[in-house]
């Protein structure tokens, strides 16, 4: 496959973080494509860098501690990383968007929405004050706030949890992206609001043909909305694949351990399974594969790094035993 038909390519992406005028490693040698139309899911816990990915795709760890420090990041076949500040701020809110995580603190708290989303507008667009507030009041209708041009003069403190992520999912819309890249868009939300903007983006998606990647802790959410999902644990992909593919054959065992960690709808359990021990700080990473100390089937063999090995179709697994672990599933 070209760089050209992939939407976006991103090529065994470096990260770390300059500490004590040392680089720490957070994100290391990850690869995976998006193409138009599709949604990937990453997921992984706190700490295995599926928010330093994102904000590297987007542009915005400049002026902070993190550094690139390897790798590519393509899109519309241009290597992004090549590209000037100039070229990279176009790009930000017009043909890539991303929508955080906690909008309250996104959102500015002392000007209206609707001004902020005009405000986009206006930075990328050629139109005029009108023609931007009826884009913006378009944008409100789209993504379902009652009484648009009501509410188009509220402040986001005068608006419910949800409305504010939809008012985000608008801003992140306001130029028709290519690419949306959504960061925990339904944490702070209850589960009623959070299928809510779920539906929302895939009825957006659908009308738009914008590629989402969805950033999320909830396998459950991502087994839902993607169509391939990426797995990461301590700044590595562990493990890829499409979602139907993933789930019918899990391949490394801590996607099983996450998987297990979900408690079941249809009968009641005393105590929920979950993974133990922690995940390792960055600088104290165990020889070999860093998830063995937790993991259940760990061998001698695990003192040596896996490589990240195709297992059958589009699967990938990094693991030693991923292919007895799968033969041992049918």
């Amino acid at each position: 496959m070209s760089k050209a038909e992939a939407l976006l390519r991103v090529e065994n992406l470096n990260i770390a973080i300059l500490e004590n005028k040392q680089l720490q490693p957070v994100v290391r040698g990850i690869s995976f494509d998006l193409h138009t139309g599709e949604t990937l899911g990453i997921v992984g816990e706190s700490g295995s860098g599926k928010s330093l990915t994102a904000l590297a795709i987007m542009g915005l760890l400049t002026g902070t501690p993190i550094r690139i420090t390897g790798g590519h990041i393509w899109f519309k076949g241009e290597d992004l990383l090549q590209q000037s500040k100039a070229q990279r701020r176009a790009l930000m809110g017009n043909a890539m968007a991303m929508i955080f995580q906690e909008p309250m603190t996104s959102l500015n708290p002392v000007y209206r929405i609707g001004d902020q989303i005009i405000e986009t507008i206006k930075q990328h667009q050629n139109i005029n004050a009108n023609g931007a507030r009826k884009r913006a009041l378009e944008l409100l209708d789209m993504v379902k706030i009652p009484d648009a041009t009501h509410r188009i003069d509220h402040y986001p403190h005068q608006l419910s949890g949800g409305q504010r992520q939809r008012v985000m999912i608008a801003m992140a819309l306001a130029c028709d992206p290519d690419l949306l890249i959504a960061d925990e868009p339904t944490t702070a939300l209850d589960v009623t609001v959070q299928k809510e903007i779920l539906e929302l983006m895939a009825e957006l998606q659908r009308t738009t043909g914008t590629a989402i990647i969805l950033i999320s802790h909830d396998l459950g959410v991502i087994t839902q909305t993607c169509d391939s999902v990426a797995v990461m644990y301590c700044g590595k992909i562990v493990e890829s694949s499409s979602t139907k593919n993933l789930f019918d054959r899990l391949g490394h065992p801590y996607t099983r351990g996450l998987i297990n960690s979900i408690p079941p709808l249809d009968n009641d359990i005393e105590w929920l399974n979950a993974i133990p021990g922690q995940v390792p700080a960055l600088n104290a990473l165990p020889t070999g594969c860093p998830f063995q100390p937790r993991c259940y089937h760990a061998q001698d063999q695990c003192n040596q790094a896996p490589p990240l090995t195709l297992i059958d179709d589009e699967h990938k697994v990094r693991c030693h035993f991923a292919v007895q672990l799968q033969s041992s599933d049918s």
